[in-house]
């Protein structure tokens, strides 16, 4: 299947896209909100729907003088073309939804709008519940409080209540992470895409959906696709730098966990199948002199207080064969492979974001270069970012701990498509093979 990956378009807004004129208010003609309409409205609802219309503020779809509002019109858009998410429209009921709104229009009675009314709020609330259920590429997740989560229909109604504008909720789609709605949009957009190109889109909005509905607080986003780290406030992306990650045979996962500490002159702890493949096999070939040079030590645990061990007494052939396991760690100093600084956050591949002193290798175009941990550019402005002031060095003993503020967020991706600069959609580099496989599955 050929997969172009320069495919350029002009974004249009999909305003007009369905024929019903909801883009604005109907005044003329339309029943006020009464006492009548909000009996019609607890009647007809069920559930949380209608505990939301039993104790909530009012109406969400009908505003005061009886009108709809523009959200709608939104809403509407959005289920009538929820293909675009990997969703059924049919699932979500996009007729009988806009069936309702055009009675409510052409009839507006009490009951008809109360009808739309429901059938706004029922299709809504089912529809952020879809957008949260994970997809065939689920992300791993080191707690259940970083997954995406359907808190119910009585609280997504309440916070689209609230919202200053709700017809800019419903397009901005600000229930999601704020990377959905632009790339959503641009895919709407383009109605000559491919339909290999257009399943590609729609599998990197499946990628972001696993990225919780914009964390309130701070958080990361890595994009191992393009190399690249996000520094999120809310809403807000507030900073952004290069890093390289893991190699296509030493893939850096998609994974979500909690940053909680920053180590100061850390250890490197080397990974077994590298002590097994690299290190036995250089010691084999270039003695125990090369371990002192890459300052690499055998030690009886990977903690502060571990034994050493001497090289001498390893049996080498047998390590490099698989047969005895060591555990070798790399001391502080300028060849450290974790530079001057890393943070943990608990996963089970022993991956970290940390520093390097392998500069150089930020400067390639592309940065899938590691055995899986994330290199950074600037360690120190990220971890001055994570601490909120400076990082201070105490001395310069080996892994000094430094608990950060609060536990921050890590969500790492894989995203392919994106909207470049002037809203236009487009398609960077696949270095995992991840399109390709998923294309196949669904050949």
């Amino acid at each position: 299947m050929s997969l172009p990956r320069a495919r350029r378009t002009a974004l249009l807004l999909p305003l007009g896209f369905f024929s019903l004129a909801l883009v604005q208010p109907v005044h003329a003609t339309t029943a006020p909100v009464t006492p009548e309409f909000k009996s019609q409205l607890v009647a007809q609802a069920d559930g949380q729907v209608a505990s939301f219309y039993a104790y909530g503020p009012g109406s969400l779809w009908i505003d005061a003088n009886g009108a709809l509002d523009p959200a709608a019109g939104e809403l509407v858009q959005l289920i009538q073309t929820a293909d675009e998410d990997g969703l059924d429209p049919a699932a979500l009921h996009a007729a009988e939804i806009t069936q309702a709104v055009n009675q409510a229009q052409a009839n507006p009675t009490p009951a008809t709008l109360a009808d739309a009314e429901v059938q706004l709020s029922r299709a809504f609330a089912a529809y952020v519940a879809a957008l949260e259920q994970d997809g065939p590429e689920a992300m791993q997740y080191e707690a259940s409080t970083l997954r995406p989560r359907a808190l119910g229909d009585y609280h997504t109604l309440s916070q689209a209540a609230v919202a200053p504008s709700l017809a800019e909720y419903i397009r901005g789609m600000n229930w999601m992470h704020p990377l959905y709605a632009p790339l959503r949009h641009a895919l709407m957009a383009d109605t000559g895409l491919a339909p290999a190109d257009r399943q590609l889109a729609i599998k990197n909005l499946e990628r972001i959906r696993q990225i919780p509905d914009q964390p309130r607080g701070r958080h990361i986003v890595i994009d191992s696709a393009n190399a690249t780290l996000w520094m999120y406030d809310g809403d807000k992306a507030v900073d952004s730098m290069k890093v390289v990650v893991g190699k296509p045979e030493k893939q850096t996962p998609a994974y979500a966990g909690y940053i909680r500490s920053a180590f100061l002159n850390p250890y490197w702890n080397v990974p077994a199948d590298m002590v097994r493949s690299i290190i036995a096999r250089n010691v084999l070939s270039q003695g125990f002199a090369y371990l002192k040079r890459q300052g690499y030590e055998v030690v009886s645990a990977f903690s502060n207080d571990a034994d050493i061990i001497d090289p001498h007494t390893i049996d080498w052939p047998a390590v490099q064969r698989g047969e005895l396991k060591v555990l070798v760690r790399q001391r502080p100093g300028p060849r450290n492979s974790m530079g001057t600084m890393k943070y943990e956050f608990p996963n089970p591949y022993g991956i970290y974001l940390h520093d390097t002193p392998e500069k150089e290798t930020l400067a390639e175009g592309s940065r899938q270069l590691s055995a899986g941990c994330i290199r950074l550019e600037d360690a120190k402005r990220l971890g001055s970012w994570l601490m909120q002031g400076d990082i201070e060095t105490v001395s310069g003993a080996p892994e000094q701990k430094l608990p950060l503020p609060q536990p921050v967020p890590i969500y790492i991706t894989y995203l392919t498509a994106h909207v470049s600069g002037d809203g236009q959609l487009a398609f960077g580099p696949d270095p995992y093979d991840r399109d390709h496989k998923a294309l196949a599955s669904l050949d």
